[in-house]
């Protein structure tokens, strides 16, 4: 292997997750062959830091398009034609929006920061939250984006309707499944931790 080849990991689960047994790591004492080996704190805390900066560039770039088509909007010759309830929408929502992406953009000062400080358990548990709360943010300011947008492209209460049933959605699927799902977890082995 030359200089600027680089191993290539096989496919599959192996290659995905650290907690699986990968070619050329070392056994555990007391493991056998094809067993698993337990996950070290160590490694457990590498593997929860690099899942949350791979949801969190899922995350920023939604929420980076949103606001910048957010800032865009002010400049357009509609915008003067708002209504004062519209034009405080578009206010909040923007305000919303920069919130989203400082919670969102914040794991990554915290790192830069934190680095070196052996803290890394402190840094995972709070970009953890911090991206809960960008999440939580991201989705009113789709909310009050989609409010803004139905509210001149439609009549009467549609515009509520409408933003109400894509809020309840974003409720379900980004909330209220995934804290079942976690009960669900923690019914079945309480002493495991994602």
């Amino acid at each position: 292997m030359t200089m600027t080849e680089q191993p290539v990991e096989p496919a599959g689960d192996v290659a995905c997750c650290p907690r699986h047994e990968r070619p050329g790591r070392p056994g555990r004492r007391g493991q056998g062959p094809g067993e698993e080996a337990p996950e070290t704190a160590s490694e457990r805390v590498n593997r929860r830091w690099h899942e949350i900066l791979q949801e969190t560039r899922v995350a920023q770039t939604g929420v980076q398009i949103l606001f910048g088509f957010l800032l865009s909007v002010a400049f357009t010759p509609l915008f003067r034609e708002l209504e004062t309830f519209d034009r405080a929408t578009y206010v909040v929502t923007v305000v919303l929006g920069a919130a989203a992406t400082g919670a969102l953009i914040a794991p990554v000062s915290l790192h830069r920061f934190l680095s070196g400080q052996r803290m890394k358990d402190d840094l995972v548990a709070v970009a953890g939250r911090l991206v809960v709360c960008g999440m939580v943010l991201l989705a009113l300011t789709i909310g009050c984006t989609l409010l803004l947008i139905l509210r001149v492209t439609v009549t009467g209460a549609l515009a509520e309707v409408l933003v109400g049933a894509v809020m309840l959605w974003f409720g379900v699927c980004w909330f209220a499944l995934p804290l079942a799902l976690r009960r669900r977890a923690a019914r079945r082995s309480p002493t495991d931790d994602a």
